[in-house]
């Protein structure tokens, strides 16, 4: 078996010039194809004053998308393993314009938004490419690092909430027009400027035989309860903050998409610390801290803080926990996974991380309707970051020790070739 880094230079070198660019595509592929995924989300309230959807309504909505962008990681990654990169990038993108367009005439129906919304669940798929992409071209002790530069594409969360609702405001199907020709353009770019690491192993293996592989490394699951909590989390503030700052702080639906943006803003620029950090730390380690802290500071926010300071400390050093975690997970799994299974447990880890999101924003949602306080949604965070940094600290610091890194397949798993 060909070794995840065998054509590339020491461990200790630079990655080659074909490395970085790569990662700068697959970024701005994350980046523009989340932005799609994330469209409904900051617009919920504008299509509420036309449809008058419930909390539960609502919160379905935006759901919809998150739900089946993270179930479609699981055979796009493991297609990525067999078709690389260099096609599945601009294929997708492509393809995501067709839901994005296709907002404009129903945004007008509640059934034809969550039926939009289901294919719109295409742009949260990318993920599972641009993992094994950059794990494949970055060496180890670069590899942390490049994976939480990749990982700042979520900031695509962010110019959703910012921009979406501004150019809503000044023309309805303004956002949709901008961003099907921004997502046409990059797939041209992908197309020509994407290239899979030469000498990639490429799986012989049928795709659900390579998912029961991966499926059997006990490995693969600890990641993905982990990765549930740090990525589900920030994808489901992405999704239902903008709703939440509506609901209980009374904010205009223009305030509270800048505010959730800032939110984003904070998880994206600290998922890179926390891949940085974990090149140096133990993932395992920095992921527990990361996740003690957001568990720390959701039991305050379950007190309801006045926004100003008190909830917005809260959220903002949350989300720079979720932003952290995420990365260091992350981090974790290009160290105990073989090259030629990454696309697929990253498929694996990445469904499990998006249904992360997938709930709670139903849960906040119910909890409301019945309570008329979220109160029990930030306590159930907390307990879950918890349970999350016990794990992380007590379980996983052994993780990957003790053999390289191309040939590592969880703790002491070995996958078969």
């Amino acid at each position: 078996m060909t070794g995840p880094i065998s054509d590339l230079s020491p461990a200790t070198d630079r990655p080659p010039a074909a490395a970085w660019r790569n990662l700068v595509m697959a970024t701005l592929g994350f980046g523009l194809t989340f932005w799609a995924w994330n469209l409904i989300a900051p617009l919920a309230g504008d299509f509420d004053e036309h449809l008058h959807m419930s909390s539960s309504a609502q919160s379905l909505l935006v759901a919809v998308p998150v739900l089946v962008g993270s179930v479609g990681r699981i055979p796009v990654g493991a297609l990525t393993d067999r078709y690389g990169a260099r096609l599945m990038f601009p294929l997708l993108s492509a393809l995501t314009i067709v839901p994005v367009l296709l907002l404009i005439p129903a945004k007008s129906s509640y059934g034809a938004l969550i039926v939009v919304g289901f294919f719109l669940g295409l742009g949260g798929t990318t993920f599972a490419i641009g993992v094994p992409l950059v794990n494949a071209w970055f060496p180890p002790a670069h590899r942390g690092a490049a994976l939480g530069v990749f990982g700042m594409g979520m900031g695509g969360v962010a110019a959703s909430g910012y921009f979406t609702p501004r150019m809503y405001k000044h023309s309805e199907n303004l956002p949709f027009l901008v961003l099907a020709i921004a997502l046409a353009v990059y797939a041209v770019l992908a197309a020509l400027l994407i290239n899979d690491r030469p000498g990639r192993p490429i799986p012989s293996t049928p795709l659900t035989q390579r998912l029961a592989q991966a499926g059997r490394l006990r490995v693969t699951w600890e990641l993905s309860a982990l990765y549930a909590i740090g990525f589900g989390g920030i994808v489901a503030f992405g999704v239902y903050l903008p709703t939440y700052l509506k609901t209980w702080y009374e904010l205009s639906p223009t305030d509270a998409g800048t505010k959730a943006a800032g939110f984003a803003v904070v998880t994206v620029v600290f998922r890179p610390i926390g891949g940085w950090l974990a090149d140096r730390v133990h993932p395992a380690v920095v992921t527990s801290c990361a996740l003690g802290v957001v568990s720390l500071l959701a039991i305050v926010q379950a007190f309801d803080p006045a926004l100003t300071p008190g909830a917005t400390i809260c959220l903002l050093v949350m989300a720079a926990g979720l932003g952290t975690a995420s990365g260091s997970v992350f981090a974790l799994v290009a160290r105990v996974t073989p090259q030629p299974q990454v696309g697929s447990v990253t498929g694996i880890v990445g469904a499990m991380g998006g249904l992360g999101g997938f709930v709670p924003p139903l849960v906040m949602g119910a909890v409301y309707s019945a309570k008329n306080s979220y109160s029990i949604g930030f306590m159930l965070l907390s307990d879950l970051a918890l349970a999350g940094c016990v794990y992380a600290y007590g379980r996983m610091r052994d993780a990957g020790r003790g053999a390289p890194a191309e040939s590592r397949a969880g703790v002491s798993e070995k996958v078969p070739s």
